[in-house]
């Protein structure tokens, strides 16, 4: 196959970034920008932590255990040599990695030595090295990581969330799975899991900052090893539309209770730019820091800075989730139904509308002066079928009648979860 090379340009942005399908099979982007000193770089595979049951090419179903993927990413690192982290200390690199439920990334952001940090990045993510032995290390620190996040009441309040919405979808397991299911982890598991969805058509690569295309081509031209693509088929159960049920409490030994209030969505596909706008805006006009909902819910002393809201998407879940601190967590959930029924009686007002789509609108075009916001950005949309300068057209363009539309379809008020967490003791 024969590289090819799409520049995609905005002229609402007056930026653009070019986008390549490498000889290898990878898609990688690459976002150059002029007067920036620091480069940033991630490389992600479409695989998380929802990925447990699969076939490949058509073969047998494969069941592997909760975390694997987590697992998966932590063992990367490491080869016979040594670790990718001692190599990143010589040049100076910043380097992370993440699983999340549908996806694993690996990143670094560095001022210098670019060339030197970029090769490692491929290099040890082309290079897995699993034996009995070191799987077995890996098991204390990881069964660790679990219990630090059990003993974690804004992950506790989440997860006790999931759990109450989702009835069968993996969405509700823990990421890194449990110090049960990851004691069934082998180094043969972790073969399957990354010859399936670590093959180079199954992921991504995205560059930005104070790069060239040429630059960014040389490396990977000399480091990527040709894949053949794979066709991977994922199972899930049915997931049914209704909630499992509406109310989850836990006790933590907390300074002040948290709360999470989960609105299940229909997840018949990832939304595109257009209904992500729509969203977006609907969101912002509910509930951003210039809404009415939250001046009110401060003014009662229900909330405080803490409170955000976030539109939840993945393959096959969907849910708007609003939460933070509140010493009084049912009455604010009360209030945010309230105001959402009224709101879809009533319709957005013009202005609150214009307001929301200016915010979002602007928030969108600042997200391109961070280089590691570019990177992060286009990947996400690369997995989920969208493109960053359609996404921000879309906003541009929205209107208020499919945004009040939107609004009839989405936050089932009868069909939502309130997970919280506080002191009983």
């Amino acid at each position: 196959m024969k590289t090819t090379i799409k520049e995609v340009k905005s002229s609402r942005a007056g930026d653009s970034y070019y986008q390549i399908k490498h000889s290898s099979g990878l898609h990688i982007y690459v976002y150059p920008k002029e007067g920036y000193r620091s480069a940033y770089a991630i490389i992600g595979a479409r695989y998380g932590s929802i990925n447990t049951c699969f076939s490949r090419d058509g073969g047998e179903k494969i069941t592997v255990p909760d975390g694997i993927a987590h697992y998966l990413e932590h063992k990367l690192f490491e080869s016979a040599e040594g670790d990718a982290f001692t190599r990143y200390a010589e040049t100076g690199a910043s380097a992370n990695a993440y699983t999340s439920f549908e996806k694993t990334c690996y990143l670094f952001s560095c001022t210098d030595h670019f060339d030197e940090s970029f090769e490692i990045l491929l290099d040890f993510v082309q290079d897995p090295y699993f034996t009995a032995q070191t799987v077995q290390k890996e098991q204390g620190i990881i069964g660790q990581e679990i219990k630090m996040y059990d003993d974690s009441p804004d992950w506790r309040v989440m997860f006790n969330m999931l759990e109450g919405m989702y009835h069968n979808h993996p969405v509700k397991i823990d990421i890194a799975g449990t110090v049960e299911t990851i004691a069934e982890i082998t180094a043969e598991k972790l073969y399957d899991c990354y010859n399936t969805f670590y093959n180079l058509n199954n992921m991504v690569l995205c560059v930005s900052g104070n790069v060239t295309v040429e630059q960014v081509l040389k490396t990977c031209d000399r480091m990527l090893k040709p894949s053949e693509p794979h066709t991977i088929e994922n199972y899930f159960e049915d997931e049914p539309y209704e909630i499992v049920k509406p109310f989850v409490e836990q006790s933590f030994p907390v300074s002040m209770p948290l709360f999470n209030l989960g609105f299940k969505e229909r997840a018949d596909a990832l939304m595109d730019e257009r209904r992500l706008a729509e969203t977006e805006i609907l969101l912002s006009a509910l509930a951003s820091p210039t809404s009415a909902l939250y001046r009110e819910l401060m003014d009662s002393n229900l909330i405080n800075n803490t409170f955000s809201y976030e539109l939840f998407e993945g393959p096959g879940y969907c849910a708007v989730i609003f939460g933070g601190e509140s010493r009084a967590p049912e009455q604010a959930a009360a209030k945010i139904r309230e105001t959402i029924d009224r709101v879809k009686r009533e319709g957005l007002s013009p202005e609150e509308f214009e307001i929301a789509k200016r915010a979002v609108y602007g928030d969108g075009i600042s997200s391109l002066n961070s280089v590691s916001n570019i990177a992060n950005m286009i990947a996400d949309y690369h997995f989920n079928g969208n493109e960053l300068f359609a996404a921000i057209d879309a906003v541009a363009e929205a209107r208020k009648a499919d945004v009040d539309r939107r609004l009839t379809e989405m936050l089932d008020t009868d069909n939502c979860t309130l997970s919280v967490i506080r002191n009983n003791g």
